[in-house]
Order: C-alpha cells, then structure tokens, then sequence
C-alpha cells in the first residue's frame, strides 16, 4: 500500500498519479499497488516533483514498524503520534486549538 499527501503537484506528475491511485481527497492518493511498483513510483515522485510539492510519502513494508515515511519539500502536515498511532495533522495549529476550546466548553 502507498499514500501519497502532497500540498500541490505539477499536472503531469498528478496526472500519471491518477492511473494507480485514488484520489479521495484533493492530493491524497491511496493505491494498493505491489512493492516493486511502489518502489518505482516514490522514485518516479522524487524525480519529478519540485521541493515546493510538499509530499509525505507513507510505504507499507513487511520490516518492523510496517512501513516508511518519506518527505519531499515543506508540507503543509506534520506528523504526531497518539496512543502509539502515527497520525497526520495539519499545520493550522490556530483553528485546530479553537475547534479544541470549543469541544471542551
């Protein structure tokens, strides 16, 4: 399994993205694509994509902790852990903690 995050892509990277991925949101893309295909897209991403794409590239592998975080450029997200859960949370911290107070009240 791969899942792309990125904060933007050049139109012919995110269109070839397209033929293994879904895009369930705008700039995620989640496929479940082999290992050897895998390998071959985070190098293909690497390649073509700008430091200002802001990918984090999440790759299943069968060696402990089960997978691999890469980076490309600055994202928008960063990455916490909770519970012993890798999660990704955006960086708008402000609304995030306003949401937060409201919840608690």
């Amino acid at each position: 399994m791969l899942v792309v995050i990125a904060n933007d892509l050049p139109p012919a990277v995110r269109g070839r993205m397209k033929l293994w991925f879904v895009e369930p949101r705008p700039n995620v893309f989640v496929s479940g694509v082999k290992d050897s295909v895998a390998k071959k897209v985070v190098e293909y991403l690497h390649q073509y994509c700008p430091p200002d794409s802001g990918l984090m590239i999440f790759q299943r592998t069968s060696k402990t902790p089960g997978y691999k975080i890469y980076g490309i450029g600055d994202t928008k997200r960063d990455l916490i852990e909770l519970s012993g859960l890798r999660l990704v949370i955006e960086k708008n911290i402000d609304s995030a903690e306003k949401n937060c107070k409201l919840l608690i009240e």
